[in-house]
């Protein structure tokens, strides 16, 4: 591959620019999801009388079963955006759903009614980035893949905190009785949207599909009949994927559901809301430099090894949630969860790009949520029975612990058996499936990443 002027000056393309900041615009609807949906949904549970167990229960089960729905949908929509010019018009439908749902949520709606809506949008956003992932192989190479990912998570953490601070200085002005609530929900969620859109625009208007296999009649039964026979195809390392995707599914279990579940956490240990929100924006202010800092270290060290190391942390943020009772502790584990969420989620990512065949990478990345959102789905579950059956946040974590150990443990086996595997055959990540030319042709100008019209750029972002 021809390298650009950029690249060669270890600077950002833009198309890459443009892929990383898409996360800069999702990641404001993360933060939303984090702190402001659950204060409401909790207020509408209040009103209904519902405990504060059975508030946590119920929200998990929400959670549990959006993930078991999109661990649906994925691999399907995954398999379908392969195909020639199908990820961009994919992409920006999944993602243009969940911005109208984003806004949407912002407007007075009773419980049944926020649920839905808030279960399609969150879906919507899930999917949107099963196309985003995609495009990673098609965007930069193999070489620098590292790099890109580290930076769009990022820039997603940092990017998100200009309408999150926005928005939380809108609502403060409601804990003083300065302002209506209702009101200033409308606008959070308006100017959330709105910022979402802004960046998907970019994306959307230059991306180019460098990777597909040819479209093919009866879509739809085709796309099933590949998804079903993924790995009975001629795939390079084959296990490796497999054993790395079983260990993802169980360590990535962990993150999630810390992640999707912070904000009742604190609400149960007795952190206001404003405190809540503050330890939140806290851990993605810690977040940018550190998966920055995670892309950098992948240059110097095997992502592998790194992604261990990552592991073993949360593995001791979940032992240390057991006994979380005191909000000093709530702080110190959003400081803890910064400096790690974006590094194994970033190096995770960019580790299985390398796997895959990269005409294949919606396929495999739909394949990968599946694991991804089906231990979210088990995790929430089982946070859910146990807060429910125990009427203790803190025993929920006990089992989660125990399934992060075990992530630990099989990543170890499928690193080992990849490493094995590269020494005798090499990296399989560009290989395709396919002789060039034939159902996986790639498309024509494949060597520069740079749309129409736009010059390398000076530097980062």
């Amino acid at each position: 591959m021809q390298h650009t002027k950029a690249e060669k000056n270890g600077n950002f393309t833009p198309i890459e620019k443009k892929w990383i900041m898409y996360d800069m615009g999702n990641s404001a609807f993360t933060l939303l999801c984090s702190v402001f949906i659950p204060i409401i949904v909790q207020g509408l549970c209040a009103e209904l009388k519902m405990s504060d167990s059975e508030y946590q229960a119920f929200w998990s089960m929400v959670t549990a079963i959006i993930t078991l729905a999109v661990a649906v949908i994925s691999p399907v929509a995954g398999t379908f955006a392969d195909s020639d010019g199908m990820k961009k018009p994919l992409f920006f439908g999944s993602a243009l759903i969940g911005i109208i749902g984003c806004a949407l949520l912002g407007m007075p709606l009773p419980l049944a009614g926020f649920v839905a809506v808030f279960i399609i949008t969150k879906m919507s956003y899930n999917i949107s980035l099963v196309f985003y992932d995609s495009m990673l192989t098609d965007v930069t190479d193999m070489e620098r893949v590292d790099k890109v990912s580290s930076h769009g998570y990022a820039w997603g953490y940092i990017g998100s905190c200009i309408p999150f601070i926005a928005s939380i200085g809108l609502y403060a002005l409601t804990l003083f009785d300065l302002f209506d609530e209702t009101a200033a929900f409308i606008i959070v969620f308006i100017l959330n949207a709105v910022w979402w859109l802004a960046f998907t625009l970019p994306l959307t208007k230059h991306f180019k599909q460098k990777h597909f296999i040819k479209r093919q009649p009866h879509a739809v039964r085709t796309s099933f009949k590949r998804l079903t026979g993924v790995f009975k195809d001629n795939i390079p390392n084959k296990l490796g994927i497999l054993l790395f995707l079983i260990a993802f599914f169980l360590y990535i279990d962990g993150v999630y559901t810390v992640i999707d579940l912070a904000t009742t956490y604190g609400l149960a240990i007795g952190l206001d809301k404003l405190q809540l929100v503050l330890a939140l924006l806290l851990t993605q202010i810690i977040a940018f430099p550190c998966a920055i800092i995670s892309g950098m270290l992948a240059k110097k060290y095997d992502n592998g090894k790194l992604i261990i190391a990552f592991i073993t942390g949360y593995l001791a943020i979940a032992l240390f949630a057991i006994w979380l009772s005191e909000a000093w502790q709530f702080w110190l584990l959003a400081v803890c969860v910064g400096l790690l969420q974006g590094g194994v989620q970033a190096l995770s990512r960019s580790y299985f790009a390398k796997l895959i065949p990269v005409d294949k990478s919606g396929e495999f990345f739909g394949i990968m949520d599946i694991f991804g959102k089906g231990a979210s789905f088990f995790g929430t579950l089982l946070v859910s029975v146990v807060t429910y059956a125990t009427g203790s946040t803190n025993m929920g974590v006990i089992p989660i612990s125990c399934i992060i150990g075990i992530g630990l443990v099989m990543f170890i086996v499928a690193y080992m058996q990849i490493k094995d595997y590269e020494k005798t055959h090499g990296r399989a990540a560009s290989t395709t499936t396919e002789p060039s030319g034939g159902e996986n042709a790639v498309a024509d100008g494949g060597e520069s990443d740079l749309p129409d019209g736009e010059n390398d750029g000076n530097g980062g972002l």
